[in-house]
């Protein structure tokens, strides 16, 4: 009988960007052609960005990272103060990280699977990755109970967020966790669609169980908690992991900023990995250029590269890391600085 252990059986490891120094593959990229070139140049702008004494770094995270490999890598970019704010989906961080944090992980799998069979079985399917649904239960309710535990007030994500960091702060059973080193490094993590995952079921577990007196996630102080970080940062740069929310999000930060203040800068620097194709006018595909007519990304220092995140994403991170110019940055800390606000 095919039971729950015949798929969940090789877990899936996370890349250490540590381990490969890619500076000279890079290099030798940068006098290539093609998306070889584009990584080079995208590469050179991160170390740049890195090299600015003056520029905060904001990471931004879409798609299905963290069950393909990547969490590592983030976890490296805070631990090593490569990174000053992140924002980024939901299921990255609930789903996938905060989960795995609780001691869960995820399998290596295959597409070419019966799908009925897995629902049977309470797996579900991420492409090629398997994870156990019965313990992804347990994260949505982790979840509500972290909400149970809290002041009954409408929350940004990110205050939400450093709680979940806090308890896993004192519960961990996997402390390479990224919603712990951001906690821990008083690096801010914003979720925009914060509901839209394993969080919004926690969450409406507490509010039926509190329905005059509950937890409420505030989009809008979101908004302005970022738009109050871009003011107080000045200077900024991004990098940019697949599209969607996160990175309009980010970039509309900028028009915000200049409502409140009129004279916000457009972020300095750059760079998105992404396979969306621009021509159907969406924003994950849309590019850096286009960014700058609605006066969000200044020209210059920007770079698409159109490639694959579990192939390209490592690539931009190792290069960075093994170049050292993170050594010399000073912490930005942010989460206490918004604490304070």
């Amino acid at each position: 009988m095919v039971s729950k252990k015949n798929y969940l059986k090789d877990v899936l490891t996370h890349i250490d960007i540590k381990k490969h120094n890619v500076v000279p593959m890079i290099n030798d990229f940068s006098t290539m052609a093609f998306q070889a070139k584009n990584l080079g140049r995208a590469c050179r702008i991160y170390d740049q960005m890195l090299k600015d004494k003056g520029c905060s770094v904001i990471l931004c995270l879409a798609g299905s990272l963290f069950s393909a490999g990547l969490k590592k890598v983030v976890f490296d970019l805070i631990e090593n103060n490569m990174v000053d704010a992140i924002v980024s989906t939901g299921a990255i961080m609930v789903d996938q990280d905060f989960f795995e944090g609780l001691g869960y992980k995820h399998y290596l799998g295959t597409p070419m699977v019966d799908d009925t069979e897995l629902q049977k079985l309470h797996i579900d399917r991420i492409y090629d990755t398997f994870i156990d649904e019965d313990e992804l239960r347990i994260c949505d309710e982790t979840v509500g109970k972290i909400a149970d535990s809290l002041e009954p007030r409408p929350y940004s994500s990110r205050e939400f967020i450093w709680e979940m960091g806090r308890y896993l702060d004192k519960h961990a059973k996997n402390r390479e966790s990224v919603v712990l080193s951001a906690y821990k490094h008083n690096v801010p993590i914003f979720v925009p669609s914060f509901s839209d995952c394993s969080a919004g079921f926690g969450l409406i577990m507490h509010q039926t169980s509190h329905p005059d007196k509950h937890v409420s996630i505030d989009s809008a102080k979101d908004f302005l908690e970022l738009t109050k970080l871009k003011i107080a940062a000045n200077e900024t740069g991004l990098v940019m992991i697949g599209g969607g929310v996160p990175k309009n999000f980010t970039q509309d930060t900028v028009v915000a900023a200049d409502i409140l203040t009129t004279d916000a800068k457009m972020h300095k620097y750059a760079v998105q990995i992404t396979v969306a194709d621009e021509r159907d006018g969406g924003l994950s595909g849309s590019t850096l250029k286009e960014a700058h007519s609605w006066g969000k990304v200044d020209r210059g220092a920007e770079q698409m590269v159109f490639g694959e995140a579990t192939v390209m994403f490592p690539l931009l991170a190792s290069y960075a890391y093994h170049m050292g110019s993170w050594k010399g940055r000073k912490p930005k800390n942010y989460s206490t600085v918004l604490n304070k606000s």
